[in-house]
């Protein structure tokens, strides 16, 4: 399955480029922290249409399907050595990415109902997209990135075990996992922003291993404190 290692690979890339861009694009060019009231928002989303549909395109429904390959990749490094946690990353991972794809796609579908309303009643407009933003935020995870944080843990719990990825990118994915998992409680929700930036390591990393060369390891297995040895007994 080396084809589709590769793949998974620059899948990695792409998604630490998508979130590095969307960072800068939200943060300094559409300053959108600072952007707070209902208003503010849909009257920016008049002026930036455009940019905004291409962010949701690329920073979510892209980023969703390319997560897809990345997911199997990751599957086929890992599944043989711990096949449980593998198993329940890869299906947390394809829910994460059909939640992105949803949130994405409800984000531009409201936004030509609301800039058309704008015209005729501007406040109007303001809730229309301040309810489609809601639920744009919901799917996408903005108040917790508890799907993406546990993938992340899993995956790296069972790149542990198997000793298929680099260690330090194992132990790394495991901090920045459990980040996106607490960020779901509301007084940590500000946690979401730092997962982020972890995860562009993370799958930078990821993507150079799997791009690169994978020398296999075989009958590498590591113990546990019951004196029982993963895959194996004494």
């Amino acid at each position: 399955m080396k084809h589709i290692r590769k793949l998974g690979g620059l899948s990695a890339f792409y998604m630490a480029a998508a979130y590095l861009f969307n960072m800068i694009l939200f943060l300094v060019v559409l300053d959108y922290p600072n952007i707070t009231t209902a208003s503010q928002k849909v009257t920016l989303l008049v002026e930036k249409q455009g940019v905004i549909f291409l962010t949701n395109l690329f920073g979510y429904v892209v980023f969703g399907l390319v997560l897809i390959p990345f997911v199997i990749a990751l599957y086929d490094r890992l599944s043989a050595g711990s096949p449980v946690l593998t198993k329940m990353a890869a299906i947390l991972g394809t829910i994460w990415a059909g939640s992105l794809i949803a949130s994405g796609m409800v984000a531009n579908a409201g936004i030509a109902p609301a800039v058309a309303l704008y015209t005729q009643d501007p406040a109007q407009a303001a809730m229309v997209w301040s309810m489609t933003e809601t639920v744009a935020n919901g799917l996408g995870n903005a108040n917790g990135e508890i799907l993406g944080g546990l993938m992340t843990l899993l995956i790296s719990l069972a790149a542990l075990q198997t000793a298929k990825l680099p260690k330090w990118l194992n132990i790394w994915g495991v901090v920045v996992g459990t980040i996106g998992i607490v960020s779901l409680i509301p007084a940590l929700n500000s946690l979401v922003g730092l997962f982020g930036i972890g995860q562009i390591i993370w799958f930078i990393g990821l993507g150079v291993h799997l791009v690169g060369k994978q020398p296999e390891i075989t009958g590498q297995t590591l113990p546990l404190k019951s004196g029982i040895l993963l895959g194996q007994e004494k």
